[in-house]
């Protein structure tokens, strides 16, 4: 997949353009660039500036580094976290998210309702009440939501009233019944009771809804989920950065043209950057910016050494290559070894924050295969 992305950037951005068929060249290379992100046509730029939800910050730069390479490749429960702002925008504590965003072929494995738990109003009298009982229902009927047969008990536990902060439930199983038939998505009903479910006329506790309240304490849905795709190879917490370069060749006589110094050059991990802004692709990504995603270039003469990493069948290769012992035996190349996965932060079409993991996308060393 690396060598598909190197390929396709140098599609994007010809050396030596000519007139003719650059502009189908580039559309076509940023096609399959897309392919590769796992998407058919890039997401719009939201139509008014926006700012991610700071949990959907928090978890990218908890997962990835700046550049978005993986450094905790454990955190994540499948490779793709969405997150759903509430669409009803009411005071009253009914919720409503859209789902449409999420394929079909996405397997829901986590789902969360997301309520940040405001300050506690101040109660009269000479007993104060330390916990309420929060529930919350899927609708089932939307003209009747307080009716018993109108909804379904999805969690239910006691809340602190002291201080404010996120209160987080699982409603997995609801979100997998709206995700199969979109029609039965009727939103959800949070209810607040005394300890032992006995009723309030004023409750104590609040929750922020989607109204009134800052961008940053308005109720969200958080889905985790995986769409199937997987790389060669698993992401490890270790990646080298740029301080880690490998060894450069000494440099040689200026005699010699650059593409004979690359075949006396060893094998060798080189910088290849990638930059979202150039592609034409800031509008909606949110992090990073870009990233390195490396290349591997160099000579793999014989013998191989054990700094050039390489295969068995690549030291016999090597052998056979320089004996001469069978036409039509090249020597071996200079291909990654080791791949990481990397991170987007981005708006989907319906301005929704996503946050997914790529399998194979960094070169983490180079050897002789």
């Amino acid at each position: 997949m690396l060598g598909t992305v190197l390929l396709l950037l140098a599609l994007a951005k010809p050396v030596c353009p000519s007139p003719s068929g650059v502009a189908s060249r580039r559309a076509e290379a940023l096609k399959k660039l897309l392919e590769v992100f796992g998407m058919e046509d890039p997401p719009p730029p939201p139509a008014h500036p926006k700012q991610p939800p700071q949990y959907m910050v928090d978890l990218f730069n908890t997962v990835a580094n700046a550049d978005g390479v993986t450094k905790n490749p454990d955190i994540l429960e499948g490779n793709t976290v969405r997150s759903f702002l509430d669409k009803t925008h009411s005071e009253e504590m009914q919720f409503l998210f859209i789902l449409s965003s999420v394929a079909r072929n996405e397997k829901i494995l986590t789902a969360e309702l997301h309520l940040f738990r405001l300050w506690p109003r101040a109660t009269d009298g000479p007993k104060r009440q330390h916990f309420c009982q929060v529930s919350i229902y899927q609708v089932l009927e939307r003209s009747e939501p307080d009716a018993p047969a109108g909804k379904k008990l999805l969690a239910t536990r006691l809340v602190s009233l002291q201080g404010s902060g996120w209160e987080v439930f699982s409603i997995t199983q609801a979100v997998r019944d709206w995700t199969e038939d979109e029609n039965s998505n009727r939103g959800l009903v949070v209810t607040v009771q005394g300890p032992g479910g006995s009723p309030l006329n004023t409750p104590p506790l609040r929750f922020a809804s989607g109204r009134d309240h800052h961008e940053s304490k308005k109720p969200m849905l958080v889905l985790f989920t995986d769409d199937g795709r997987r790389g060669a190879s698993l992401p490890t917490a270790g990646f080298p950065g740029e301080s880690h370069m490998p060894w450069q060749a000494p440099s040689l006589t200026r005699r010699r043209s650059p593409r004979s110094l690359d075949r006396l050059q060893p094998c060798q991990r080189h910088p290849l950057s990638v930059d979202f802004e150039e592609i034409g692709w800031s509008g909606w990504i949110i992090s990073p910016r870009g990233y390195n995603a490396y290349h591997c270039k160099g000579s793999c003469p014989f013998p191989l050494g054990e700094n050039m990493r390489p295969t068995n069948h690549a030291t016999v290769q090597s052998i056979i290559n320089a004996l001469k012992l069978s036409e039509g035996v090249s020597s071996p190349c200079c291909v990654p070894d080791k791949l990481y996965s990397i991170n987007l932060l981005y708006f989907d079409d319906d301005e929704n924050v996503v946050l997914k993991q790529y399998d194979d996308m960094v070169a983490g060393s180079c050897g002789c295969h």
